[in-house]
């Protein structure tokens, strides 16, 4: 099919389930339409190859009836697509290709299930399909290898499913102000200027479209949104007149409705950063449910009404919680169930309510019905069939795995998800983390959790690892993890705090860190740190700081910034320098870390003061840092340039860079040989000799 044909999306034009394209003239402007292309067969064998034993699944996605489910699992040492029954053993590798799988989803009518890759294990990831039994695989979108495309919903009757296709940056240079507004800056790419600082470049932009898996219709084009750091289509109505799509930065996510006849929107309203599958239209389209915090500290359920024509009459909050922030939504098939996953500092509980129609107003939700959970937290939701749940569960305990319920029922595992007994050698159980709650030095209350090394005494000073996690949105949770496993079989402790900027803690929280709030986040850093000596109890002369990502950002800045206080860091996909960060990573990428961090051109000056290269001279400790060879988030350069500023000053510093990565070790032997190389970075630094 010829790419202009294939961009004729006028309303004959469409897919199987008639979803009308914009009308012509009024809609965003023609972009390349991607078609589905045949692949080779991949298909694994039936029977499970086990390299893995103690493995971990996640992902699920059910077929119309419930009954069996696609997957994520890393048995074979990479995270690839699986399939089987929920309540029997004998599951499929439906790809055997070694490209990491991110996402999956089975299409309504049970015909395909679609997937998202990420080829060498780099950022850029594509979509994929293949029928339940291995065959017809094929690829949707992404087969260029400078764009990135993304998994949105399907269409109810399964015809087609939505992707988002991210093109190469292009043409002349925008920033996305924090207001949302664009600012043209005259330049066309990045570009170091005399004075050492880079320049911009310009943004790629996103389209979304639903495309037909079995090729016999056009894809059409849904939106486009040619300086939006994100789009994804999350739901589509039942008639196939509106779609409900999340775009915007981190910090400034919106939802927002699409009337398809006339590619106008209709509706908009902020949505709270996390998981991306925001809310769903009712069956009839006249109620959309919405994951949001708008006007909210923390976010909660909304129902908002809308009009035939898709304009809201009015919301209402139908569902919250005190100090918890609904963190997943998913709604039954039939849409009149909705199951509610609540962040209460840090683990999950999980309510069932019903939904009812309320005419003239909008739906109402009943009384919430509780799920007993037998783990800590929940990763994601999925309805399966009528009445059953698929939960994909994690713990301090255990590898992720899925369990499944019927009727709200008490939780069965799946038999292919590792057994908690599994999660670790004999000998050697999980360390159950205890929440601890300090304040900052500016009177911000901040709380971590604490994982005591086994078989020592309770008040005996121990070395202690200071963890970061990244976002720096994301939040530490009690799940068992295998480096801090890793680190405890050494004899170190970990404190694993949440410092000002993180989620789970409500929206004045996660913005504290914006602008020069920053600083006083590493300020966090180094309190966390004293609180581990008086309450863990740390020894104060043996503290190390680790991070990945944003934490490893935190990192290198701690170790600058606080150069007496800890003996050692790993960083681990770091930015190093703001400046830079800027101008290597994804165009999209940039986009959204602006409203974080601060506008790589208006806020030029304070990017500068808060990059840990501009204090390098302070640095005293030795430095591991590590980083994946395809990170294009934050690209290798982050880390280079800091290792060889310390070694150019004598302190000795090491980069471990691992092959066929990106910004997340996905591969089993790498994320072995990182755990392994840290542990064994902070045990030669961190013990006495």
């Amino acid at each position: 099919m010829a790419a202009d044909a294939r961009n004729r999306v006028i309303g004959e034009h469409g897919t199987r389930g008639a979803h009308p394209a914009p009308a012509s003239g009024r809609g965003p402007a023609r972009t390349v339409a991607p078609a589905p292309m045949p692949l080779p067969e991949a298909e694994g064998p039936r029977d499970a190859v086990t390299r893995l034993h103690a493995h971990g699944c996640w992902y699920p996605s059910a077929d119309p009836d419930g009954t069996r489910a696609a997957f994520i699992c890393d048995r074979g040492g990479v995270p690839q697509l699986w399939a089987g029954p929920v309540d029997g053993e004998h599951v499929r590798l439906l790809d055997a290709s070694p490209d990491p799988v991110k996402e999956v989803s089975w299409s309504p009518d049970g015909r395909w299930i679609a997937y998202t890759t990420a080829p060498g294990g780099g950022e850029h990831t594509r979509v994929l399909c293949v029928r339940p039994d291995g065959t017809g695989r094929r690829l949707l979108a992404g087969a260029d290898p400078d764009t990135s495309a993304y998994l949105g919903c399907w269409a109810h009757d399964g015809s087609a499913v939505a992707v988002t296709l991210a093109a190469p940056a292009a043409g002349d240079g925008h920033w996305t102000a924090r207001d949302g507004r664009a600012t043209l800056l005259g330049t066309t790419e990045y570009a170091v200027g005399p004075d050492g600082t880079p320049a911009t470049r310009a943004g790629g932009g996103l389209s979304a479209y639903l495309i037909d898996p079995d090729g016999l219709a056009s894809p059409v084009l849904l939106a486009t949104e040619p300086d939006a750091p994100t789009l994804r289509v999350c739901d589509l109505s039942h008639d196939g007149r509106f779609a409900l799509l999340r775009r915007g930065p981190r910090g400034r996510r919106e939802a927002f409705v699409r009337r398809l006849s006339d590619a106008t929107t209709t509706f908009a309203l902020r949505v709270a950063d996390g998981d991306h599958w925001i809310g769903r239209f009712s069956p009839d389209g006249r109620t959309l449910w919405l994951r949001s915090d708008a006007d909210r500290e923390y976010a909660a359920l909304f129902a908002v009404a809308l009009d035939a024509d898709g304009t809201p009459r009015g919301r209402t909050v139908v569902a919250e919680r005190e100090d918890s922030d609904l963190e997943l939504l998913a709604m039954a098939h039939d849409g009149r169930t909705a199951v509610l996953a609540w962040n209460t500092r840090g683990a999950s509980e999980l309510d069932v309510v019903e939904t009812s129609p309320a005419p003239g107003a909008p739906d109402l939700a009943g009384p919430a019905r509780p799920v007993p959970l037998p783990h800590e937290v929940v990763t994601r939701v999925a309805a399966a069939g009528a009445g059953r749940l698929l939960l994909a569960l994690s713990g301090s305990q255990r590898r992720p795995g899925v369990w499944w319920a019927h009727e709200g029922v008490s939780l069965l595992r799946t038999p292919w998800s590792s057994r908690d007994e599994d999660a670790v050698p004999p000998g050697r159980p999980p360390v159950r983390p205890v929440l601890t709650r300090l304040t900052a030095r500016d009177g911000l209350p901040l709380s971590g959790w604490y994982y005591r090394a086994p078989g020592r005494a309770p008040n005996e000073p121990a070395p202690c690892v200071i963890h970061l996690h990244g976002g720096p949105e994301d939040q530490e949770r009690p799940v068992f993890d295998p480096l801090y496993h890793e680190l405890l079989g050494r004899g170190l402790d970990v404190f694993a705090p949440d410092v000002r900027g993180s989620g789970g803690h409500g929206r004045t929280f996660v913005d504290a860190d914006l602008g020069t709030g920053r600083f006083a986040a590493l300020d966090d850093v180094a309190d966390c740190a004293a609180h581990a000596v008086t309450a863990g109890p740390a020894d104060p002369t043996r503290l190390a700081v680790m991070g990945h990502s944003y934490g490893g950002y935190l990192t290198f800045a701690s170790l600058v910034w606080h150069p007496d206080l800890f003996r050692t860091g790993v960083a681990v996909c770091g930015m190093s320098d703001l400046l830079t960060f800027f101008a290597g990573t994804e165009p999209w990428i940039a986009e959204s870390a602006a409203h974080k961090y601060g506008h790589p051109e208006r806020d030029r000056d304070l990017l500068r003061a808060l990059s840990p290269m501009s204090r390098i001279d302070a640095l005293r400790a030795p430095l591991l840092a590590v980083h994946g060879e395809h990170d294009t988030n934050v690209p290798p350069g982050e880390s280079e340039q800091f290792v060889r500023a310390a070694r150019e000053r004598g302190v000795p510093a090491e980069l471990l860079v691992l092959r066929d990565e990106g910004h997340w070790f996905l591969r089993s032997d790498n994320r072995r040989l990182f755990r392994r190389a840290a542990a064994d970075w902070m045990e030669r630094h961190l013990h006495p000799s």
